[in-house]
């Protein structure tokens, strides 16, 4: 095998498809990238038996073939070169040299025949979402993912396509996230659970730019084809919740709050939590002010927000991490803030439509809290 690439292409393909690289195997070849030659394009291939990806570039292929690099030496050795071409040649008995400027780097590959093929997925039955708009419905749930592995089902996301509209549901036992868009040129009715992990690497793929991804899911895999990059992963097997029986349909107080001041005061009331030091942070509604409080072994923290309504005399503790989540990620200036009761889930929502439901369960309050 012998080819030549400009350095930030290579570094890239080898960045992205590392990804799908465990670190530690008893597989040594799974610690390994598949380096394909072939006509005129380069493919790197990462698999840890779960999740593979594979991604391709266009380079200057004098010899094809297929070779497997340790992944990690593979980066680091490309990443430290200088800023030019790089220059891949392999012999007979696997000695790889790698040059680029004056560095040249020789390294003992292992042949790509024992390297594990990535899971065939049927191609009969998908559809493709622009970019941007996976990208966002991904980062807009993630965070309320499962890393419980009593109940895998719940370690990914519910995707949920109803006729032209797409669903795309997290849940982790204390909150729940729901992103629904309406998708021009598609239709039909299908549901599967995407990991977690998975989902992660496929947020960082994806770009904000033009361009769609093309989603192909079948009974046990799905496909993600971006761009020169596919990922393919397995789906979660099992029953997902029942999510829309556990949003209230009705609430006794329905309020808009200013989303930013609300996080800058959660924030602030939060500063004396920490991992070691946890508590809940108490808010106490009371007319068109929340007072929030918090108490640690470090001392006490207090502030206060104002909204648009009145709600009269309402106290309910909630994990500020688990608020601010849900804040962050609604992304709009003003938001919906449902409440029922004390012992009833918060749900914040936009002001029109439901683009998106955050749905955080209260924590029970002690009298020292």
């Amino acid at each position: 095998m012998k080819f030549s690439c400009e350095k930030e292409t290579l570094l890239s393909l080898i960045g992205t498809a590392s990804r799908a690289v465990t670190g530690k195997s008893s597989m040594p070849l799974l610690e390994g990238l598949l380096v394909t030659a072939e006509t005129d394009s380069l493919t790197l291939t990462g698999y840890d038996l779960s999740m593979g990806i594979r991604t391709t570039a266009e380079a200057d292929i004098v010899e094809p073939g297929s070779i497997v690099l340790n992944a990690k030496l593979f980066y680091d050795i490309v990443r430290k070169l200088p800023q030019d071409v790089v220059y891949l040649e392999t012999d007979d008995k696997l000695l790889t040299t790698i040059k680029c400027g004056r560095a040249v780097f020789n390294l003992v590959a292992t042949e790509a025949d024992e390297y594990p093929a990535l899971a065939e997925v049927s191609a009969d039955t998908g559809f493709s979402l622009p970019q941007a708009m996976l990208k966002s419905m991904i980062a807009q749930t993630i965070f309320s993912v499962s890393d419980n592995e009593s109940k895998p089902i719940h370690t990914g996301c519910l995707f949920e396509l109803e006729g032209n509209r797409l669903n795309v549901v997290a849940v982790d036992g204390y909150r729940l996230s729901v992103r629904r868009e309406t998708v021009e040129g598609i239709s039909g009715d299908m549901k599967f659970v995407v990991p977690g992990p998975s989902l992660r690497e496929i947020e960082r793929i994806l770009t904000e730019e033009d361009g769609d991804v093309e989603i192909f899911p079948d009974r046990k895999n799905i496909l993600f084809r971006i761009g020169g990059t596919t990922l393919i992963t397995r789906l979660i097997d099992g029953e997902f919740l029942n999510y829309r029986a556990a949003i209230p349909s009705e609430f006794e107080y329905v309020v808009k709050a200013d989303r930013h001041e609300l996080i800058t005061c959660i924030e602030r009331v939060s500063l004396i939590v920490s991992e070691k030091l946890k508590n809940p942070v108490r808010f106490h509604f009371d007319g068109s002010y929340v007072q929030m409080s918090c108490i640690t072994a470090v001392g006490k923290s207090y502030d206060e927000c104002a909204f648009d309504g009145s709600i009269n005399d309402l106290e309910i503790g909630f994990n500020n991490r688990y608020i601010l989540d849900a804040l962050r990620a609604a992304g709009d200036d003003t938001v919906k803030v449902q409440l029922k009761g004390s012992l009833n889930p918060i749900v914040i929502s936009p002001l029109e439509g439901d683009k998106y439901t955050y749905l955080v369960l209260p924590v029970r309050l002690k009298a020292n809290d």
